[in-house]
């Protein structure tokens, strides 16, 4: 349940919010913390995800635009990868970073239609330097609430989410136990060829 959760965060966090940023990205103002940023972001998630003149390949394409303008894919992927990643070579980072995005890709579009009204409310922002953590709960239409806590970096005068908790649980720590768990019983090369073929299992 949780790893289903943490899929359906990392899309309705992220996902709906390229919309904004694919239709005016030039104009938009970055806001000046962590939390007014996601809050920017999140009025206009919403809004997105409830317009019924959005086609379903608008959203797809929007889903892709997005994956470099909010997420730290990048910063991501290496701590995902965590000891493993020291050891290889600038392609073979390259290549990882590229098929970890499009594993995230995959876990989020699955969940694209699962948004059923839910709300997000900010509880709490904590900055240190260039990293910030933005305490949330998602409200679902039932008043469950599910606690959310977002992860992110400073690059120039943008906060880029690297990580989401779910209930606790990382969707780094939760890669990285599942790609430990393949190179260390086979082999780096195996994760790879099990990326490339939409798994890891």
């Amino acid at each position: 349940m949780t790893k289903r959760l943490i899929n359906w965060v990392v899309g309705g966090l992220i996902l709906p919010l390229t919309v904004v940023i694919s239709l005016s990205l030039e104009g938009y103002a970055w806001a000046s913390s962590p939390t007014e940023q996601l809050r920017a972001y999140t009025d206009q998630v919403m809004k997105t995800l409830e317009n019924p003149t959005l086609t379903a390949a608008a959203r797809l394409e929007a889903v892709r635009t997005l994956a470099d303008q909010a997420f730290d894919v990048t910063e991501t992927a290496k701590r995902a990868l965590g000891l493993h990643w020291q050891p290889r070579t600038s392609a073979e980072r390259g290549e990882f970073v590229q098929l970890f995005r499009d594993l995230l890709e995959r876990g989020y579009l699955s969940r694209i239609g699962e948004y059923g009204g839910e709300q997000i409310k900010y509880v709490g922002e904590q900055i240190d330097g260039d990293h910030a953590i933005v305490r949330a709960l998602i409200v679902t239409k039932k008043g469950t609430q599910v606690p959310v806590e977002s992860r992110l970096l400073r690059k120039a005068d943008r906060w880029l989410i690297y990580d989401v908790l779910v209930e606790n649980v990382s969707l780094i720590a939760s890669y990285r136990s599942q790609f430990d768990r393949v190179i260390r019983t086979t082999s780096y090369e195996e994760l790879v060829r099990r990326l490339k073929s939409h798994g890891t299992s």
